[in-house]
């Protein structure tokens, strides 16, 4: 199965992500026993409007976050007890708040204010203890490493749901070598062009939050209850589901809005 054969590449990846966090933290707690990290500015610096409009940008970029676990429905049916995905859904969304919350933090102490959208960019400058530039290079080959192992897992799904959409009464796409080739040769140079046309990963991250990962969180699963075509959705859940589904394009339209406004007005400053 997919899952099986991507297992050892998967846990190499969650183990490339811990070295990244773990380095970090290790520079940040050597720096603050050195006294050589200020503290951080804690809560938002709200001025003006225009300020408290983006504060809306973050919500995006955590919705995509904690959403884009889309393989999930392919490793539940390649579960032998499919009762198990509540707890492999726990797990991992457990780890991956952990890793998400602990490089946030380190990153912003030893960073601050001049922590960039790609903490990683943060990465490419003296960090004022030693051996820093070594540091640099492995954290940012680890987390190269990282996401050159973890994009099969995310890769497969998309190109199954793309073929299905494509060619939905084709025969499996295992079986046709000649398909399978030029639907993954045809996706990976979009990736790639999207990669090199994008200005900031964090541009990406705020309109994918704002759109289809709201849809796919919110809007989606709130239209499934209020269908309801086996008749089980007590009132309570429907009404609910209106209210999630009112509540999601409000903030979706907020988000899309402060996004669009926050871009233009850092392309039209000096």
């Amino acid at each position: 199965t997919v899952a099986d054969s991507l297992k050892f590449s998967s846990a190499v990846a969650v183990a490339l992500a811990v070295v990244f966090l773990v380095i970090t933290a290790g520079i940040a707690a050597f720096k603050l026993i050195n006294g050589s990290v200020s503290m951080p500015r804690l809560l938002p610096n709200v001025t003006s409007i225009t300020s408290f409009w983006n504060l809306f940008t973050a919500v995006p970029v955590l919705v995509t976050a904690f959403i884009c676990h889309f393989n999930v429905h392919t490793i539940e049916n390649e579960l032998e007890d499919p009762t198990k995905i509540r707890k492999v859904v726990q797990a991992s969304l457990a780890l991956c708040s952990f890793v998400y919350i602990m490089i946030s933090f380190f990153g912003f102490l030893l960073f601050g204010d001049s922590t960039l959208d790609d903490v990683l960019a943060n990465f490419n400058t003296d960090l004022g203890i030693p051996y820093s530039s070594v540091l640099n290079d492995v954290i940012r080959v680890s987390y190269a490493l990282h996401l050159m192992l973890v994009f099969p897992v995310l890769f497969y799904p998309l190109r199954s749901n793309i073929d299905e959409l494509l060619f939905p009464s084709a025969r499996d796409l295992a079986l046709d070598t000649r398909r399978f080739i030029l639907l993954t040769i045809a996706l990976i140079c979009m990736i790639f062009l999207g990669a090199d046309f994008v200005p900031s990963i964090w541009d990406a991250f705020q309109f994918t939050g704002a759109t289809s990962a709201v849809c796919l969180g919110f809007i989606f699963p709130a239209a499934i209850a209020l269908r309801d075509p086996h008749a089980i959705a007590t009132k309570k859940e429907k009404i609910l589901s209106i209210f999630m589904i009112f509540l999601a394009v409000l903030s979706c339209s907020v988000a899309i809005y402060s996004d669009a406004y926050a871009l233009l007005r850092k392309k039209l400053s000096p």
